[in-house]
């Protein structure tokens, strides 16, 4: 029998939120863990979802600390960002981590779902960047995190469980 591992970082709940959607279509005795529960060595399993937020244009800080010792021979990454998942900086943040595997680790695919920004964050930012920055306010970026805090939603769950469902067929 395969045995899975669904791990995950989440800031706002957003991740947490895929995560569980991931885990409920794969065997019941499959864990859902945040990262700081993650085990010792991941060599037992035969996958492990990993679920990250996307942090200054990178996977956040827990993330980066636990790839390189991601011993799975078989790993499924997922991420949410602010951002559009179509987007082209979204692309870019799942292939950098994507790159930070290590050897002999076999991505079997990776999901992108739009999540809420922390408004706390958007707040920072707001002071941080002038208007007319690519980060300060404008009604373009008041229309961004109004679409963002609208996820992840119903579809965006039922599309990360056809992403695990698709893992799957793969193993």
């Amino acid at each position: 029998m395969s045995k899975f591992l669904v791990l995950y970082s989440s800031q706002t709940g957003n991740t947490k939120q895929v995560a569980e959607a991931i885990a409920a279509c794969l065997p019941r005795e499959t864990a859902c863990l945040p990262l700081a529960e993650a085990p010792n060595s991941f060599a037992e399993f035969d996958c492990v979802f990993l679920g990250f937020w996307v942090d200054r244009s990178k996977a956040d800080a827990k993330t980066l600390e636990i790839l390189p010792r991601l011993d799975a021979k078989n790993v499924a990454l997922f991420m949410t960002l602010g951002a559009s998942p179509a987007s082209p900086h979204a692309a870019k943040c799942m292939d950098e981590t994507a790159k930070l595997l290590p050897p002999g680790t076999v991505c079997q695919g990776t999901f992108i779902c739009q999540g809420k920004i922390d408004p706390k964050v958007i707040e920072m930012m707001y002071k941080m960047f002038p208007p007319g920055s690519p980060h300060g306010q404008s009604p373009e970026r008041d229309a961004l995190h109004a679409e963002a805090a609208k996820h992840p939603n119903p579809t965006d769950l039922a599309n990360a469980q056809n992403f695990a469902n698709e893992v799957l067929l793969k193993l």
